[in-house]
């Protein structure tokens, strides 16, 4: 077969060659001049960037007669032997194929001969993800510890496949994409060389389709042209990799923005009509509204663009669309690229997205459902702190009435009982929910074990419920230590104790802290007041008003009375 693919045809033969790459290829130069190169070589990347090529280059440029040199001669008999692979010592394996123990013990017996053309023995070990766990087990040692004469570069797409092992003992190098630009330069030196006719931005296609791959490009280069005849038009590179004319995208894009929903499906069922792909379709205008998006941003930084030829009908949109609309067009677009995988009728979910965006693409933020939904949140958040700060209040203003007589004359207290907060919930006391609120303390405790609150536990250990109303209970505790850091919510130990309270009784109830050493007086206080309120009213008492309400708050069993 006489003729050969341009990819092969112009693979690169010099460091020089290899695009896209400097990075890499400098470092194997300047090793090469100064004889200072590893045994073993990773080379990682997407296909097509140029990894067994430079592996290639680099075998010839070690064993060149004229070495050390930067660059291959390609005129000596070595070189020109590892050009066309009749020098034995330069060997290229295909891990996909020969993934075996097998092979690599092969490989592992065969090393340690020395060569017999070349001053140094290379294998290429090109896709070494493929080869399997014995396999690499079987390379390890050899890799690690080879022959003097002996170099290892192993190629891969996929280097987290590889063991961490084998990793280690490589120089690791990695091949990024080459970009549109450096792709297009490539391509304008084979033309020239090949003395091809192109039009203008057909290599831009051509090279945006390759997707950071050269020999991709190099492929779709040579179909076009074989496509084209004798020059390469935009039409040809448009229809040879399934794109779309920019011109297309714009008009479909300003639909969109114009809300124009029969524009829109017009456009897109002309361009589906031309045999385009709906996937391939929604991708471009992803890119399309992204550039615009960078664009708009960043106006300076039109290398970053992916697919975008900025134009003046690209300037006049993006000084239409306003940033928010591209965020929601390019959400919704992206949706729909995510479900047309699972489905057998694409189109479909581009035009529910076309329909989509029309209606919603200028929808203000206020109208959204989920700012509604957190406006609600924000709403009910400022009640309840209304509704503390209520509450808290009421507490500091009554309590300074009573609490400064109550203080003990031969101590120094630190904490002051809310007497007047106190008073109100013994007002509206009952047995019956003081007895609930004591015999689901026990579950209480034992929930604040489960949350792993142990601190919370033990500082309510040495605590009894006194008094309990139905919206507001008093807690009595032994240290008033222990009081003030409830009172205080400290580590949030009273608001955590409301919340389970309210899940396991199904109402909410404020908790108010007394110290046991101040509870005795504030309640004689409160009985001595009801009592004379008592007194003062012409009801007839029955029995004893200080009498009934010690029965009332601690039960009849409890009383002791004496005359």
């Amino acid at each position: 077969m006489s003729y050969q693919a341009l990819y092969r045809v112009f693979r690169p033969q010099r460091f020089e060659d290899v695009v896209g790459q400097e990075h890499i290829t400098k470092t194997l130069q300047n090793a090469l001049l100064q004889k200072k190169f590893s045994h073993a070589y990773l080379f990682s990347g997407p296909r097509g960037t140029g990894k067994t090529s430079a592996a290639k280059i680099f075998a010839k440029a070690v064993n060149c007669e004229h070495a050390p040199v930067d660059e291959p001669c390609n005129e000596c008999a070595a070189c020109k032997g590892i050009t066309n692979g009749s020098i034995s010592d330069v060997i290229e394996i295909d891990a996909a194929s020969n993934n075996g123990v097998d092979e690599i013990r092969d490989i592992r017996d065969k090393v340690k001969f020395a060569p017999s053309a070349v001053t140094y023995k290379v294998y290429i070990i090109d896709e070494v993800h493929m080869l399997s766990i014995g396999a690499f087990n079987a390379l390890l040692k050899t890799l690690e510890e080879p022959p003097e004469h002996c170099i290892f570069i192993l190629a891969t797409t996929e280097p987290h496949k590889i063991p961490l092992t084998i990793i280690s003992r490589c120089q690791r190098f990695d091949f990024k994409r080459i970009t549109s630009q450096a792709i297009v330069g490539r391509m304008n030196k084979i033309v020239d060389a090949e003395q091809l006719q192109v039009e203008e931005g057909s290599l831009d296609i051509i090279a945006s389709a390759a997707d950071g791959g050269m020999r991709d490009a190099l492929s779709l280069l040579d179909q076009a042209i074989s496509f084209s005849g004798d020059i390469l038009k935009v039409e040809d590179a448009l229809l040879i990799t399934g794109a779309v004319s920019q011109l297309y995208i714009g008009k479909l894009a300003q639909s969109l923005h114009d809300k124009n929903v029969s524009d829109a499906l017009e456009t897109l069922n002309e361009l589906l009509q031309q045999g385009k792909d709906p996937a391939k379709l929604i991708e471009d205008m992803i890119f399309y509204f992204r550039d615009m998006l960078l664009y708009k941003t960043a106006p300076g930084l039109e290398g970053v663009l992916e697919k975008v030829k900025v134009d003046e009908t690209f300037r006049e949109l993006s000084e239409q669309i306003p940033a928010q609309a591209l965020y929601e067009m390019i959400d919704i677009l992206n949706k729909s690229h995510q479900e047309m995988k699972w489905t057998n009728h694409p189109r479909i979910f581009f035009e529910v997205a076309v329909v989509k965006i029309c209606q919603t693409s200028h929808q203000s933020a206020a109208d959204l459902p989920e700012v509604n939904m957190l406006m609600k949140k924000i709403q009910q958040l400022e009640q309840e702190v209304e509704r503390l700060k209520t509450t808290g209040i009421k507490a500091a203003a009554e309590s300074p009435k009573k609490e400064a007589p109550r203080v003990p004359k031969g101590g120094k207290s630190n904490y002051k009982a809310p007497v007047g907060r106190i008073h109100e919930i013994l007002k509206e006391a009952t047995r019956p929910d003081l007895d609930l609120l004591r015999n689901s303390w026990g579950k209480l405790l034992a929930h604040l074990k489960q949350q792993n609150k142990v601190s919370h536990a033990a500082l309510l250990n040495d605590s009894e419920p006194v008094a309990a109303g139905s919206a507001a209970f008093v807690l009595k505790f032994k240290y008033e230590i222990h009081c003030k850091m409830v009172a205080e919510d400290n580590n949030g130990v009273r608001t955590n104790l409301e919340q389970i309270l309210e899940s396991m009784l199904g109402k909410r109830m404020d908790l108010i802290g007394v110290p046991e050493a101040q509870w005795g007086k504030i309640r004689e206080e409160f009985l001595e007041d009801h009592q004379q309120e008592n007194e003062g009213s012409n009801e007839p008492a029955e029995e004893d008003p200080l009498i009934a309400e010690a029965k009332k708050l601690v039960g009849a069993d409890l009383i002791e009375i004496k005359d």
